[in-house]
């Protein structure tokens, strides 16, 4: 084998804030905050203010390979974390607030971080789980001025006020980047420590077309958490392709998102299915438009083609599905057209990419199979088990020992799925949501889908339940809008038509649907809560 004359230059984050101060200087970031008025700067000042709070934590004793924990929301301040810890070869651990506070623990001291950055409105959980926190040496607010009660914490500002800017050091591209947990549904959280190498090829890809399409005209306003799988890797991939960046803190309100996409011209964003059912209630009901708002990107549950369709239809927003997971950092597919699936017409290229997770990606190969491993057919109906690998996905997890591979090399996702001709996938069920019945397999997902487009359902969740018979059974949770009369009977009576009728919920009860710290339906916690619920009814029946 002949070695090739190129130059070697490690690919490294810090090399992707050098592009962006250069390339695109003057390119604005935007930023609401926690108690304080909104901020603006750009590339040229987050490079300058990410090479002091880099000199800041070096003064701290934070060396190569030493974590950092951040306890923050969507801001500049935690976006300049994201380039400080990693560009001085240390980890960023973004802990995740909305988890337990067992949990949040967990993940601090598994990671063995020795600083931690945190939004004022931590301040209360910080002061509450500091005496459990065993190897955090530095408590620092990110806040002009700090409003914790604790005597000894520090305040951002402050310490990189007094910081002269370094230069970026050289070190390997595999070295570790960004720690990021797994939300925990099943156990304790496992960490995913994604290297240079990886941050940097998935940012490349997740701008190109055949993913969210970036460009330097366009404006980002990411409302997937910056602690969740680094936001989708929009942070960096926003800055390789110069877009405008905005940054929303906690507000994720229907109004409080027009507001920004409408005084910065925000003109993509992504976010979970909650989110946008928020944000269409409120465009519904104060009568206004998208504005400049052109396109969205849904991940973390499948997105209700009711939405979607609204969204294109009423408001002139291109919807399109994410798939992927923490393992995947995150970007598995994306459900954009091709020419071929265009060829057929738009009524097919809506089919496809409301109904579909997505299209294979570069950076990413799956496969699905069946329970002894065999590839299945590409067909779009037989269903298995999704494997997947490639630069960007998980090997192992952190502080294991064990591969998280099978002998070939594949990560498995834990999701059922079918793969089409066009090489588009469509989610079925997690593996452990999928409900047998009487030996047969039914799809939640495929009746939330159509159960959310119910008049009045804001959000509908299966699953399945002890039937004495039939072993399983779906049983449908429905949230309703807050003025919005809805029946089980008119629920039953839409799903009727469109979908297969032994898939048809033997029971349809109205409750809060209780999400995951990631967004996501918490089908653990109403599997628990309805456990016995069709044994009750059918003893209430035998009874009367």
């Amino acid at each position: 084998m002949q070695t090739g004359l190129m130059q070697n230059a490690p690919l490294l984050i810090s090399g992707i804030l050098a592009h962006a101060a250069r390339a695109h200087a003057d390119r604005e970031i935007v930023s609401r905050l926690v108690g304080e008025p909104l901020w603006r700067y750009d590339y040229a000042g987050l490079a300058s203010r990410a090479a002091q709070a880099a000199t800041m934590l070096r003064s701290l004793g934070i060396d190569a390979g030493d974590c950092v924990s951040s306890l923050a929301w969507n801001t500049h301040r935690h976006y300049e974390l994201f380039f400080a810890v990693p560009g001085i070869g240390a980890v960023l651990h973004t802990a995740n607030p909305r988890l337990s506070d067992e949990q949040i623990v967990y993940t601090i001291n598994h990671a063995g971080s020795q600083v931690l950055l945190f939004d004022s409105s931590f301040a209360e959980c910080v002061a509450r789980l500091r005496p459990r926190l065993d190897k955090i040496r530095h408590f620092i607010e990110l806040a002009a001025q700090p409003v914790s009660a604790m005597a000894d914490v520090q305040g951002y500002e402050r310490l990189i006020a007094a910081a002269m800017p370094l230069d970026w050091p050289q070190f390997d591209e595999n070295a570790g980047a960004v720690l990021c947990y797994t939300s925990g549904t099943t156990g304790d959280p496992k960490g995913v420590l994604y290297s240079h190498r990886s941050v940097v090829l998935h940012a490349m890809a997740a701008g190109l077309s055949g993913a969210f399409g970036l460009s330097a005209f366009d404006c980002i306003m990411p409302c997937s958490s910056l602690y969740h799988g680094t936001a989708w890797g929009l942070p960096y991939a926003a800055a390789i392709n110069g877009c405008k960046f905005v940054l929303p803190c906690d507000r994720m309100d229907g109004p409080s998102l027009q507001e920004l996409i409408q005084s910065e011209g925000v003109t993509i964003s992504g976010g979970v299915p909650t989110i946008w059912t928020m944000y269409l209630t409120h465009l519904e009901r104060s009568g206004e438009d998208a504005g400049t708002l052109a396109r969205l990107v849904i991940g973390g549950s499948a997105v209700p083609r009711a939405m979607a369709e609204t969204f294109q239809t009423r408001y002139g927003v291109a919807v399109c599905q994410l798939w992927g997971m923490t393992e995947t950092s995150p970007l598995g597919v994306v459900a954009t057209p091709t020419p071929r699936l265009a060829g057929r017409g738009q009524q097919a290229v809506n089919d496809t990419v409301w109904t579909r997770q997505g299209r294979l990606q570069f950076g990413i190969e799956l496969r699905v199979v069946d329970e002894k491993g065999r590839e299945m057919p590409r067909d779009g109906v037989s269903a298995g088990r999704v494997k997947v690998r490639g630069p960007w996905t998980v090997e192992r997890y952190y502080r294991s020992e064990t591969s998280a591979l099978d002998e070939d090399g594949w990560f498995d996702t834990g999701d059922i799925a079918t793969l089409d001709a066009d090489g588009f996938m469509r989610i079925t069920d997690r593996s452990k949501d999928v409900i047998k019945s009487g030996g047969e397999w039914v799809s939640s997902i495929d009746i939330e889908n159509v159960a959310a487009a119910c008049p009045g359902v804001k959000v509908a969740a299966v699953v399945g339940v002890f039937h004495p018979k039939w072993e399983g059974r779906p049983l449908l949770v429905i949230e309703p809008h807050g003025d919005a009369e809805v029946t089980a009977e008119s629920v039953l009576a839409h799903l009727e038509p469109n979908i297969v009728k032994w898939w048809m919920p033997d029971a349809v009860v109205f409750d809060a649907v209780p999400l995951t710290a990631t967004g996501k339906i918490d089908k653990k916690v109403l599997r628990e809560r309805y456990r016995d619920h069709l044994i009750d009814k059918s003893l209430n029946a035998a009874n009367q």
